[in-house]
């Protein structure tokens, strides 16, 4: 990416609903951010309309994750210690999806891990899915240069806790040999040999419940990359038994953090079909509680479901 600019973003975010009034383009002086404050803070959808306003006097990065997602596992860490090495230059508002249903319908965010910056509450493109540190460090530069073409050039005091999370990455320990080949090929786009090096996990430790989770991830990640959301959705709604245009539907709603959506989709289409023809919807719906999570409850709840239907 070699260019970031407001207008690259405009019609694709509404975040009209999320603040009490339009944010104007803040003036060289504005007033400075509140002192003592973290570089990075978690934002929901009762609180963004505070973030909206820091964008007037910071840059401010919006990372929309959620716990399920392995990429976002990757990425999110880089942006934090680049933000933090700023020292106060850029606030990072974190965004689990899964708990601000507000805020990812108005990022209409089509998969994560989505990252958008906000100048004077105006998005700037960042990045979607992950990207290596050099270029996250590239676009960062960018950023800064085009807030201060904004006027928006204020340094946010950071308080001496957050400076002493910054060694905590560091702390913890190496990632397993296959499971590191996997999540620096998924950084190169490489998803078939993402692919392949979790399907080895998995064959020297059937049990690796991360690789189970890393393989789901990836899989979804392979399914989802170049398909158009509207098309994807208009073919669905033409055929609803096409199991095909079906799942391409489901994996796209499971991308952006509509979790239950996907789930109602491939059940009901489980229940539309023949007994002979249901195998692999129920496979496809295994996977993805796999990826999603045993205990969350919207497993809990479509896996009740798939019992109640199977027997």
């Amino acid at each position: 990416m070699s260019e970031i600019s407001p207008a690259a973003l405009r019609g694709a975010v509404d975040l009209s609903s999320l603040r009490n009034r339009p944010a104007a383009p803040a003036p060289a002086g504005a007033s400075p951010a509140p002192a003592g404050m973290d570089v990075v803070v978690d934002a929901t959808d009762e609180s963004f309309g505070q973030i909206l306003e820091l964008s007037r006097t910071v840059p401010v990065v919006v990372d929309l994750w959620a716990e399920w997602c392995g990429p976002c596992k990757q990425l999110s860490p880089i942006i934090e210690k680049v933000t933090r090495e700023l020292g106060g230059r850029v606030l990072l508002a974190k965004v689990d999806v899964d708990a601000n249903p507000q805020l990812a319908q108005g990022f209409r965010a089509q998969s994560i891990p989505m990252v958008v910056a906000l100048i004077a509450g105006q998005p700037v493109p960042m990045f979607t899915g992950a990207v290596p540190e050099s270029q996250v460090r590239e676009v960062f530069a960018q950023l800064l240069q085009l807030a201060a073409q904004h006027g928006v050039t204020g340094t946010l005091s950071v308080s001496e806790g957050a400076e002493s999370t910054d060694e905590q990455p560091a702390q913890e320990p190496p990632l397993p040999p296959l499971h590191a080949e996997a999540y620096a090929a998924i950084e190169e786009g490489d998803f078939a040999r993402a692919i392949v090096a979790y399907e080895k996990a998995l064959a020297e430790n059937p049990r690796d419940e991360d690789a189970i989770a890393g393989l789901g991830q990836v899989r979804l990640l392979d399914r989802v990359q170049g398909l158009d959301l509207q098309q994807a959705r208009d073919a669905a709604a033409a055929a609803p038994d096409d199991v095909d245009a079906q799942f391409a539907v489901a994996d796209l709603d499971i991308a952006g953090g509509h979790v239950e959506d996907a789930f109602g989709r491939l059940l009901d289409l489980f229940q539309m079909l023949p007994a002979d023809q249901r195998t692999p919807v129920r496979e496809r719906l295994v996977e993805l509680f796999g990826l999603i999570g045993a205990s969350d409850p919207r497993v809990v709840a479509a896996r009740n479901r798939l019992s109640s239907l199977l027997f």
